[in-house]
């Protein structure tokens, strides 16, 4: 399969798709004033090829698009299907015979078979779905939310949903992958309790207020807060994996968070490890699965791109995940993998 990247900067979408031919799926990300009217341009010039699209910036191995228009699609030796579920908020199950049905369409496997998705919110609810469709076959899936609370699929814009594409590589495997720049701190292991579900408050810590707890650890003023957790998320252990946890805001004595926190739930306090290390890291680790690699599409959150520009790294971060060749992808507002929804992370498939 190859993998097409365009864009403009300045949001010509007729720009951006300059050179695409015979795409078998496209996904459109898009800035806020213009989505709509990318979306419906797009149908035009690629009538019935399945699509996806979301508010968001984009990137390549030469730059991101913070305001204008990025295209990712892929092309030659592809099966692809895109629909959507709606009501992510209220019972996206409903729509679940779609995705069932699209899957039996693109006729795939463990092996080569990925779902990509794109959400405009209720993320945790929206994997749980999603995971009981896709866990019959072990499909994985990489993913993100979207700005606006809004996002495209076929032509069509679409609220309270998720849009999501099958790809099936017919010339060889996929693979899904999820990069964690941050590593457990001290011994310090918490009880959340008094949380709100819906508006994704962290009361209290080991019967402590959250905000108290976290400030006196880490010496920081409540102002200082937003930006701490660039450095010192929460983890929320799920297993053998640690899901992270950002801090959107402060509540009173309260933590709001990027995602849910339920009572109960066992957390530890993260810090920032050697991010370029781990970035080769997993670059090696790509390279030694797959010696051969025709597309790389990956997630990074928000955050780390906020990060890595801060400490001057963006660019040579991008420069470096050339390595792997095509590299292309979304700066999403928390990133899915599989039945996980993270954030201040990396995820991202991989094409033999």
């Amino acid at each position: 399969m190859r993998q097409f990247f365009g864009m403009s900067q300045q949001g010509n979408l007729k720009e951006a798709v300059r050179g695409l031919v015979n795409p078998q799926l496209i996904m459109l990300m898009s800035n806020s004033s213009q989505f709509e009217k990318h979306v419906k341009e797009l149908e035009e010039m690629y009538p019935e090829i399945p699509s996806i699209g979301c508010i968001g910036m984009s990137y390549d191995t030469k730059g991101v698009v913070e305001q204008g228009v990025g295209v990712v699609a892929f092309m030659e030796g592809v099966n692809a299907a895109a629909n959507v579920l709606e009501q992510v908020s209220v019972m996206p199950v409903k729509y679940i015979r779609r995705m069932e049905e699209d899957l039996r369409k693109v006729g795939g496997s463990e092996r080569d078979t990925i779902c990509i998705d794109f959400c405009s919110g209720n993320d945790a609810c929206v994997l749980t779905t999603i995971h009981t469709a896709l866990r019959r076959q072990n499909i994985s899936l990489v993913g993100g939310t979207g700005d606006g609370g809004k996002v495209s699929a076929n032509g069509r814009i679409y609220n309270d949903a998720v849009a999501y594409a099958f790809v099936r590589n017919q010339g060889g495997r996929i693979k899904a992958y999820k990069e964690n720049i941050y590593r457990k701190m001290g011994d310090y292991r918490f009880i959340a309790s008094d949380t709100d579900k819906g508006r994704y408050i962290m009361g209290s810590l080991n019967g402590k207020p959250a905000k108290q707890v976290y400030q006196d650890i880490l010496h920081v003023t409540e102002q200082e807060i937003q930006t701490q957790t660039f450095k010192n998320p929460f983890g929320k252990i799920n297993g053998d994996e640690t899901c992270i946890i950002s801090i959107k805001e402060v509540n009173g004595n309260a933590l709001a968070c990027f995602r849910q926190v339920n009572d109960s739930d066992v957390l530890n306090l993260l810090e920032l490890g050697d991010y370029r290390q781990t970035v080769k890291d997993t670059i090696q680790l790509i390279c030694q699965e797959f010696p051969r690699r025709s597309a790389v599409f990956s997630v990074n959150c928000l955050f780390r791109y906020k990060l890595f520009s801060e400490n001057g790294y963006m660019q040579e971060y991008l420069r470096e995940m050339g390595a792997l060749g095509s590299h292309a992808g979304l700066v999403g507002y928390g990133e899915h993998y599989n039945n996980q929804f993270v954030n201040q992370s990396m995820t991202c498939v991989v094409f033999e």
